[in-house]
Formats: C-alpha cells, sequence, structure tokens
C-alpha cells in the first residue's frame, strides 16, 4: 500500500559518506584492559553506585541504581574486579570529569544469574520498572529514559507509533548495519512497544539510502504478520531523522513549539531502542554494549560492537587511526562534538566515532559579517530564523534570542552549512543556551537563598511571639505579691525593715558573721623564731590595728587617728 509522504521546510542534501563503513558486517571488539562505566549516561539524575572498590563483579550486574523516576540503571558489561570509583574523563567538549566504576576484566565473562521476567502477564507500569533496571535509554543521541516515554499519553492511548532508521547525518552507519542484520527483533520490540502505547499503528521510517535495511524491515514485517507494521522508505534529505521531522514526513503532524508530540498522539523511538527493549525484556539482557561506526580518516571503517565504557583510543586502535589525524568527533559532522581525548569512554549516547583530518575536513573559512542573505532561514527545518537568533546572541541580548524560539533550535547545522559568511551559528546558539541556563540556575539559587533567608526571619520571630505568650501566661498564673497594709507610713528615721527585707538582711549578716570568724581562725605565719625587737613591732602592730577596729565600731575616727600617732614609735 502507498502512503502519503508530508515535506517539512528547509534542510540540505551533504555528501552521504557511508558506503566505506557498510561494506562489511558487523564486528564483534574485544574487551579491553580496563573499562570506564560512567555512571551518569543519559537525561536526568545520576545513579548511585551501588559497588566499592575490590568488588568483584558479574556480567549483567548493577553497578548504579536509578536516583529517582527520571534516570535509568547502569550495569557491568563483564566480570572483573572494581579497581576505582572515581571522576574520569567523560566524552563531551567541555573536557570535564564525571564520576565513573572502572573495572578491570578477568577474562571470564561470568554472567549473573538472571531472573526470569514474565513481561506478558506484567502490567505497563512493571514492565517501564523493569526497563528502568536493565538500564534502556534513547540510543538515537537523546538518551532519554524509554520507560517514561512509554507511558500512554493524555488519551490514554497512542495512535502512532514512529520507530526512526532514518539515520540522516552523514557517515552514521550503525542503525543501518543493526537493521540489516535484526530487522526481526527489531519489529518485535517495536510490538511490545505498540502495547504498552495502545498504539494502533507502527511506522517504520527508512531514508531512501538505506535500501539493503528497507528490504530486511519489509521482509521481517511480512514474517511477523501484523497488520498495524508499515515500513515507510522516505526521500534522502537531512535532517530527515529529527524526531519532528520524521512525524511531519510520515503523518503530515507538525508539533508546534512547547508541544510534544505524544499530546498529539504520536509517539518517536530509536530502531536501536526498540532492538534493546526486546533483548532486556525477552533474553534478560540489560543495555550493556552497542553498536558504533568507526569512520574518517581510519585504515578499516567499520560498526563495532562495543561494550558500554571501552576507552575510545582502544576503538580506534582497531580501526586503524592514521597519523594524520587533527581531530576526534562523537557522532557525525554536523552535530557531532570534539572530544577531548582517547580516555574518555563509549557511552550509551555513543554512535558514531569520527576521524577527522585537513585533507577530509579542510579548515573552516574566516568568518565574514553576516548580509542577511537569509538562506538560513530557508534551510531551517524548524522554521526559525537563524540570523535574528545570531544578531541576538552575539549580542548577548538572551531575552530577545528566547523571543525568537532559540530553543526550538535543534542544533542541526544546516543553517551554517549554507551560510556564505562561514558563521558558526550553531557555536553561537550553543552559547546562547547555556548563559541562559546558567542565569536560570543563579537566579533559582538567589530565590532558593531568598527563601530560606525569609523562612529564618519569620521563624525568629515566631519564636519570639511565643516566647512573649508563655512568660505572659506564666506571670498570669502566679498570684500577685501585696505589700502588708498600714494606716500611716513610716516615721522618718524608722529603720524597721519590711516583711521583704528581712530576709536579704539576715542573709548579709550571718554571710559577715562567717568572714569574721575566718579571719580570725587564721593563724599568723613565720612567727615561731621572732627576735625580741621583732615581737615588739607585732605586739605594737596589732594593738594598733585593735585600736583602729574599736574606733571605726563607735564613730570616732578623729580619736582614732591621734591615738594612732601618739602611740607610732620614735624613729
Amino acid at each position: 500500500m502507498l502512503r502519503k509522504l508530508f515535506s517539512f521546510n528547509g534542510g540540505v542534501k551533504p555528501d552521504p559518506n557511508k558506503g566505506a563503513s557498510t561494506r562489511e558486517p558487523i564486528a564483534r571488539l574485544p574487551l579491553p584492559p580496563q573499562l570506564i562505566i560512567p555512571l551518569h549516561q543519559h537525561i536526568g539524575g545520576t545513579p548511585r553506585p551501588l559497588v566499592k572498590v575490590g568488588d568483584r563483579v558479574l556480567h549483567g550486574q548493577r553497578i548504579g541504581a536509578a536516583d529517582g523516576n527520571v534516570s535509568s540503571a547502569v550495569h557491568a558489561p563483564t566480570s572483573g574486579k572494581v579497581v576505582a570509583i572515581e571522576p574520569r574523563l567523560m566524552p563531551h567538549a567541555s573536557g570535564l570529569s564525571s564520576m565513573a566504576v572502572v573495572i578491570e576484566p578477568d577474562g571470564q565473562d561470568q554472567r549473573i544469574e538472571r531472573e526470569p521476567f514474565d513481561w506478558h502477564a506484567a502490567t505497563p507500569g512493571e514492565v517501564r520498572d523493569y526497563l528502568r533496571d536493565a538500564g534502556v535509554v534513547g540510543l538515537g543521541g537523546a538518551v532519554f529514559p524509554s520507560h517514561l516515554k512509554l507511558a500512554p499519553g493524555k488519551a490514554g492511548g497512542t495512535d502512532t507509533l514512529v520507530l526512526n532508521g532514518a539515520e540522516c547525518e552523514p557517515f552514521i552507519t550503525c542503525d543501518d548495519m543493526l537493521m540489516r542484520s535484526e530487522a526481526e527483533d527489531i519489529l518485535r520490540g517495536a510490538l511490545v512497544m505498540q502495547k504498552m502505547l495502545a498504539a494502533k499503528q507502527v511506522l517504520v521510517g527508512v531514508e531512501d539510502n538505506k535500501p539493503e535495511a528497507a528490504a530486511a524491515l519489509k521482509a521481517a514485517a511480512a514474517a511477523l504478520g501484523h497488520a498495524s507494521l508499515d515500513i515507510v522508505v522516505v526521500p534522502t534529505r537531512y535532517p530527515a531523522g529529527g524526531a519532528k521531522q520524521l512525524i511531519r514526513v510520515l503523518t503530515g503532524i507538525e508539533v508546534p513549539h512547547g508541544s510534544r508530540s505524544t499530546d498529539y498522539g504520536v509517539q518517536c523511538f530509536n530502531v536501536a531502542t526498540a532492538l534493546a527493549i526486546w533483548n532486556a525484556l525477552e533474553h534478560g539482557e540489560p543495555l550493556t554494549r552497542r553498536i558504533v561506526t568507526v569512520a574518517g580518516n581510519v585504515d578499516r571503517p567499520r560498526n563495532f560492537d562495543v561494550a558500554i565504557g571501552t576507552p575510545i583510543g582502544f576503538v580506534f586502535q582497531h580501526a586503524g587511526l592514521k597519523p594524520d589525524t587533527d581531530k576526534l568527533i562523537m557522532g557525525g559532522p554536523m552535530m557531532g562534538i570534539p572530544l577531548p581525548g582517547v580516555d574518555a569512554p563509549v557511552v550509551k549516547a555513543t554512535n558514531c566515532l569520527l576521524a577527522s583530518s585537513p585533507a577530509l575536513f579542510p579548515p573552516p573559512e574566516p568568518e565574514l559579517p553576516c548580509i542577511r542573505c537569509g538562506e538560513c532561514a530557508r534551510a531551517c527545518p524548524a522554521d526559525l530564523q537563524p540570523f535574528e537568533l545570531y544578531w541576538h546572541s552575539r549580542a548577548r541580548n538572551f531575552g530577545r534570542a528566547q523571543e525568537y524560539h532559540l530553543f526550538d533550535c535543534i542544533e542541526c547545522g544546516c543553517c551554517a552549512y549554507v551560510c556564505p559568511s562561514h558563521i558558526p551559528l550553531v557555536d553561537y546558539y550553543r552559547y546562547a543556551k547555556s548563559e541562559i541556563w546558567a542565569r536560570e540556575r543563579d537566579k533559582d539559587a538567589a530565590d532558593s537563598a531568598r527563601e530560606r533567608f525569609e523562612f529564618r526571619n519569620w521563624r525568629a520571630e515566631r519564636e519570639k511571639e511565643e516566647k512573649a505568650a508563655k512568660l505572659a501566661a506564666r506571670s498570669a498564673a502566679k498570684p500577685a505579691a501585696k505589700p502588708a497594709a498600714t494606716d500611716k507610713p513610716p516615721a522618718e528615721g524608722d529603720t524597721a525593715a519590711t516583711p521583704a527585707e528581712d530576709p536579704k538582711k539576715a542573709l548579709i549578716e550571718a554571710a559577715m558573721a562567717r568572714a569574721k570568724a575566718q579571719k580570725e581562725a587564721v593563724a599568723a605565719k613565720n612567727t615561731d623564731t621572732l627576735t625580741p625587737a621583732q615581737q615588739a613591732q607585732v605586739e605594737a602592730a596589732e594593738a594598733r590595728r585593735k585600736l583602729a577596729a574599736d574606733m571605726v565600731a563607735t564613730g570616732d575616727g578623729e580619736t582614732t587617728r591621734a591615738t594612732a600617732t601618739a602611740d607610732k614609735p620614735t624613729e
């Protein structure tokens, strides 16, 4: 049955360069001396490590547990010993490190005992939890946890499930070779997803430059005998492999800004993801390996079946990296990112490793001023105004850039590909996005700090009010102390103490009596061997001290001073 196809705006037709890596079948790459398995390999939370240094792990054992719902587990690709859990270099343009589990394979490849899972009888929620713990994520590049996308939309069901086999970017052929060799299992995985999404039909989109893959899928669909399966060959045009673009081509539905395809009854998955779902449910295989295209400036371009965590240098070593290579890229030449080094590992998002050379990719031409020719707008598949985004991003006017729907840009590179001024437009858009994200993070942090400060002040004020209320209640509960009532005020000179003063006066007199007794009890020291003259001086001093004390007690100060002077011995 012929199906009506639609078109999307823009797009380009670069040289595909896919023939070199499809001459030989997929080869299984041996294990390296060390596997570096990053814990964070997908969109969402970073998994929690479940192992420690020195542990022995088995093939398929979980070494990182999903952290929350928007997360996915990580597994050991083989048996061996955990030698480190530490930050390691990641395959990212920033060159930053991330926490990883480092395993030394023992060569035995001993597998963990598989627990049978009856997905036929399980509920959709149980199947989704199983896929989360199996580490299945989108293998088309976005690495979004697949279990989240397998939930029906707001209407409780999905009209169309789209399987993306377009693989439009130059040099990348991993999905092409996978469709040729595993067509039936890919479609079996699609039927499982159809059941979970309650989808009415399954459309598999394949570009017309992959005739072998399309033929294999059609033969597998005929063997399965499901009328809802339809293999659709679409015209080759970059970026037909984008989710929104392929949905537009197959269904005619154009998903507008700020909406998701599920709101329109459509869900899109990569063909490699469908195979990973089938292997996890039917064979109990967690996602520990993937197909990687190695192409560009290498002796033997080919697709390899690679264990997750294999160092990229080890992969290029088997492909024969040429000495004049000047740059390594993860992904294709249009949307790929430069790699910081060969020590970075293969991750779940690694679909292609591309070696660049001056002959293969000449240095970019010098950037010239924008002439507002509009070629970028005609090539943009997202119907944006790239030159406006460029001006506002360059001027750091990020608010205006957002008004022109900056975040609708899929960074496909079509605008930069056709720009006659050789402006790296996508680099400006990525810069603007990163600045906006950084400002949003700073704003969120400031808002959180302000909320904490205001809550602290409110709590202190509340505690102060509660304390005042408690004191008032305690004071009200005590009986009021009333002084003794008298008919007339005390006469002048009357020193009689009030009842409230009597206890204080008694305490003072008792303390004075104790001090006097202690003073009298103290015996003079070093008076045993005094000479007669010294003894006379001591007796005279004691007499004066006694006389002074008696005079103070009687209030006769002048007499005291006179007597003391008269008794003072002459010198």
